[in-house]
């Protein structure tokens, strides 16, 4: 009876020590994850995690929801620039299995370049339209002007607010971004899950599509000669099948240096950059289209300062002018157009 009760009490202890290992391991990974979530990653950057993990782990996978990796790199072909959700699964040398959820940032390697301008005009806009949407063709702005209600697309000309013609949308339909493609127009809409596409000339409805699942709002729209480029209010950008705008081609995720950059709003495309609007942000990203990353960073503070009073009235409108910029914002008056240094 009394080594039963020596073995049995033997067996605890073990028990005992391995859940301290365990928590001791998982206390670890949760103090290292935390600590890096503000420093963050660069592409091929190593997962340094501590030797309380390392030392009791038989193996470790990291699982992106289908996909997982036993790379402790940061692969661009498992990782996109922005915060990852992650799950480590860490087989332990005493022949248990520990899970533990994390976020994972990956960072640009190099620093916006802060993009300097001068304004060498200034145009009348309709303070009444509330911009989602704004592109120059010759010498006529397109634009998507949003609000339940009240949702259009129209065109005018640049230095004029009188619309040359108008669609009206139903009802229910929020005007978003918008983007010109051929002979033809492209818009989104904010909640109804479906694009509109337009004759060019005429502003006739010719179709919709509904957007590939992984869009869950229609924000920002630019074409960039090949596929339809769309936000939809997170940190992502879809590369969207012109023919078919319901198949996703890709995505990528933006990010700085150091910051995450969500809430991308109307978008531009212009000499192979993608140029986007942070909604209620006075300032406008130039974004590499191969990998998401904000190789530049336009500051139009105070032309925001002039204009934005509240919530709504916020930068957003970009169009080019040969190699010049057009800007606006919701419910401007003005339309500036910007001579890039």
């Amino acid at each position: 009876m009394k080594n039963k009760i020596i073995v049995g009490f033997a067996a605890l202890m073990l028990v005992m020590s391995c859940n301290n290992n365990n928590d001791k391991v998982l206390n670890a990974l949760a103090d290292y994850n935390n600590g890096m979530v503000s420093e963050g990653y660069h592409f091929g950057d190593k997962i340094n995690l501590p030797k309380e993990v390392t030392d009791n782990a038989e193996s470790i996978v990291i699982s992106f929801g289908e996909k997982e990796s036993t790379s402790l790199t940061i692969d661009p072909n498992y990782f996109t620039l922005g915060d990852n959700a992650v799950t480590f699964n860490i087989k332990t040398k005493g022949g248990e299995t520990l899970y533990q959820d994390a976020t994972i940032n990956v960072y640009s390697k190099s620093p916006e370049k802060a993009i300097n301008y001068d304004i060498v005009a200034e145009y009348p806009h309709n303070p009444a339209n509330f911009v989602q949407g704004f592109q120059l063709d010759g010498n006529v702005i397109y634009e998507s002007d949003g609000q339940y209600g009240t949702s259009q697309i129209l065109t005018y000309k640049l230095g004029d607010t009188t619309p040359i013609i108008s669609t009206k949308q139903p009802e229910d339909i929020f005007s978003e971004g918008s983007t010109i493609a051929g002979d033809k127009v492209y818009q989104l809409t904010y909640k109804n899950k479906k694009g509109l596409v337009y004759d060019k000339k005429t502003l006739t409805l010719q179709s919709e599509f509904p957007y590939p699942n992984v869009m869950g709002e229609g924000w920002g729209l630019t074409f960039d000669g090949k596929n339809l480029i769309a936000s939809d209010g997170t940190k992502n950008l879809y590369f969207l099948d012109v023919n078919d705008p319901s198949k996703m081609i890709k995505y990528i995720s933006v990010a700085g240096n150091t910051t995450v950059y969500d809430r991308l709003n109307e978008l531009e495309y212009h000499n192979g950059f993608i140029y986007a609007n942070v909604w209620q942000k006075p300032f406008i990203l130039k974004i590499n289209p191969a990998n998401g990353e904000v190789v530049g960073k336009f500051d139009f503070s105070q032309l925001s300062e002039k204009h934005t009073k509240g919530e709504d009235d916020v930068l957003n409108g970009i169009a080019f002018k040969g190699e010049n910029m057009l800007v606006t914002g919701k419910n401007w008056p003005t339309i500036y157009e910007v001579a890039i240094k």
